[in-house]
């Protein structure tokens, strides 16, 4: 966060972009793991680092800023170390293919950006846990979404309860990286207000903000 805020200033909208290859991710990222240090070399992976622009819910613009965000967040959690490399992974992959992504209506679900991160994570990596999380990580969202701006109260159980059919035991990494995710930028903090009441099998953990 203290990356972009001092980089962008007050007037974020007017600043010019920088080419994705001219930006030191190596010193922004920090990766820890060799696959961290592998992802941000990959020029496919870049792409996708560089894309976005400053709009709501993600004031920072660029996906490799959105990532550092995160990753502040992730630090501030009190995890094993194990958990926070998986953490990490997720987040450096999780909307890295959102310009790939095909928001035309109806929506096809397998074009969603989380289905490319996933895939392409699948050929550096194979915890099964951290693939479903990668591909599921905006399901929490869609369901409170559902529920609470489209009253569709029956799809948005039913989203909810696919996800924690799918999650299973793994529910409270889930957890951990929707707060991590969704207390960034200027993002509406009421799906994960809603998510912490409603699903009782998580420990929910104090603000990270």
């Amino acid at each position: 966060m203290k990356y972009y805020k001092s980089q962008l200033g007050s007037n974020r909208t007017r600043m010019k972009k920088t080419p994705i290859d001219r930006v030191d991710l190596e010193s922004i990222l920090q990766p820890e793991t060799a696959l961290e240090r592998r992802l941000i070399q990959d020029p496919e992976f870049r792409r996708g680092l560089g894309w976005g622009i400053p709009r709501f819910g993600h004031p920072e613009g660029e996906v490799y800023k959105h990532i550092r965000e995160v990753l502040d967040n992730i630090d501030r959690f009190d995890i094993s170390a194990d958990e926070r490399e998986k953490l990490r992974l997720i987040t450096f992959v999780h909307d890295t293919f959102k310009h790939l992504e095909d928001k035309s209506y109806p929506r096809d679900w397998s074009k969603h950006h989380g289905v490319y991160a996933r895939r392409f994570l699948e050929r550096h990596y194979d915890d099964p846990v951290v693939l479903r999380i990668v591909e599921l990580h905006d399901e929490a969202y869609y369901a409170w979404r559902h529920k609470h701006l489209y009253h569709q109260h029956w799809e948005g159980t039913e989203r909810l309860r696919r996800l924690l059919d799918a999650m299973g035991d793994d529910i409270q990494l889930y957890y951990l990286f929707f707060k991590a995710d969704t207390q960034t930028g200027d993002k509406n903090q009421a799906p994960l207000k809603w998510f912490e009441m409603v699903v009782k099998d998580i420990e929910v953990v104090p603000s990270v903000w």
